[in-house]
């Protein structure tokens, strides 16, 4: 059965809900994908496909706390890369390979999270928590390419600075002076949007 359109302000309103998660996405996009697929396709172009499905989905969203969007954008982000991956490598659909990008896409939000450790129990304190996290995203983002990459290498995927070192084609001193140049200005950014 088809729903009619919900009024122009509610679509909006739900627009500029989901438009606060697409730096969020980005990050997450560009974590997961490596940097033989970043080549051929830019993470920016899963994250609005991604927007525009949810967009397109919103009357099936049934969610109401932050928790609850921020994972059901992952799963459409997560199917949206596993295609991106397919299509790419031209093989046929892989529904464990969209499974493993979903757990990794959770797993890569939980870190995070773990950024910004604290035991948080109440309901407010996970909204605060969340809202930490996007102001968390949108400092590593603010970074320049090889910072934010160094930085993901380093956090993510658990790389050594000399093995960072050696996929930029750079000593182990210059990714070490970028990786603590970049968490300064990190750190940085999150105080001056705590004052």
């Amino acid at each position: 059965m088809m729903h009619p359109p919900p009024p122009p302000e509610e679509a909006s309103a739900f627009e500029r809900e989901i438009g606060r998660y697409r730096r969020y996405l980005s990050l997450l996009a560009r974590i997961q994908m490596d940097r033989k697929l970043r080549g051929r396709m830019d993470p920016s172009d899963i994250v609005q496909q991604t927007m525009l499905e949810a967009f397109q989905a919103r009357d099936q969203y049934q969610g109401e706390a932050t928790g609850q969007r921020i994972a059901w954008l992952r799963r459409i982000l997560a199917r949206n890369l596993a295609d991106a991956a397919r299509d790419h490598g031209r093989a046929r659909r892989d529904v464990a390979l969209e499974r493993s990008l979903e757990q990794s896409l959770g797993t890569s939000s939980a870190r995070l999270g773990e950024w910004l450790a604290a035991d948080q129990t109440s309901p407010s304190e996970h909204v605060a928590r969340d809202e930490e996290v996007l102001d968390l995203v949108d400092a590593l983002v603010g970074l320049a390419d090889r910072d934010l990459d160094i930085i993901v290498a380093r956090h993510w995927h658990g790389r050594a600075l000399s093995e960072i070192a050696g996929e930029l084609g750079t000593t182990r001193y210059e990714v070490t002076k970028s990786y603590r140049e970049a968490l300064e200005r990190v750190r940085q950014l999150l105080e001056s949007d705590r004052d």
